[in-house]
């Protein structure tokens, strides 16, 4: 009876080792063949946003920047910075990737910024927030909206109404607008920290370390 018992424990540890082999192959093999469209969609969102925030269809990357800064906290900050010009080669200005800490996780915002600094538009990438809540974000901010900061110029930091600011925060989401406008103040100092200076074709991957 107890080898019986045995054999069969056995044979259960066995299909069950089989079972999570096999699934473990399968899970891989998606993986595999979702990686290849995952990235052409990022790509694509990229892009568009890019076109987005610039507000032109009319542009080229001309040159991509990796900034590092030190926050207040000492924590180390990238941002990437896609300077743009437009088909004759004219300087459009540059977006800027922005990740801060939302209420949910991180959030990570695309900003357009003319090379005098105004800030000519913004597209959420990614965010964690609350359906209805924070992810209001999105369209909070955008010119004509009750956020809206659109023109704006960042040399003094955006701050919602209820810190001293200018800014209207989104109803009952207040740390989800700070966390917003926090993204959108430290893309515009990652862009003048990086210098606003007209892009050339042919350049790209640079890196620059600046600490603040």
């Amino acid at each position: 009876m107890v080898k019986k018992l045995e054999s069969t424990l056995l044979n259960m540890a066995v299909v069950l080792t089989g079972v999570a082999v096999v699934m473990g192959g399968i899970l891989a093999f998606v993986n595999h063949l979702t990686e290849g469209p995952i990235a052409q969609q990022k790509e694509k969102a990229l892009a568009d946003g890019i076109k987005a925030v610039i507000v032109s269809n009319d542009i080229v990357v001309a040159k991509t920047d990796t900034v590092r800064q030190t926050d207040a906290k000492g924590k180390e900050l990238t941002y990437i910075i896609y300077q743009t010009n437009d088909a004759e080669g004219r300087y459009l200005g540059a977006a800027v990737e922005s990740t801060t800490g939302g209420f949910g996780g991180d959030l990570k915002v695309l900003v357009g910024f003319a090379p005098d600094g105004k800030i000519l538009g913004y597209t959420l990438l990614e965010h964690a927030e609350t359906p209805g809540l924070g992810a209001k974000a999105d369209k909070w901010f955008q010119r004509g909206a009750k956020g809206d900061i659109i023109g704006k110029t960042p040399a003094e930091p955006l701050t919602v109404k209820k810190d001293g600011g200018q800014v209207d925060a989104i109803t009952a989401s207040t740390i989800t607008s700070r966390a917003f406008l926090l993204a959108v103040n430290n893309a515009y100092n990652a862009y003048k920290a990086n210098g606003s200076t007209p892009a050339t074709d042919g350049e790209s991957g640079a890196t620059k370390q600046v600490t603040k």
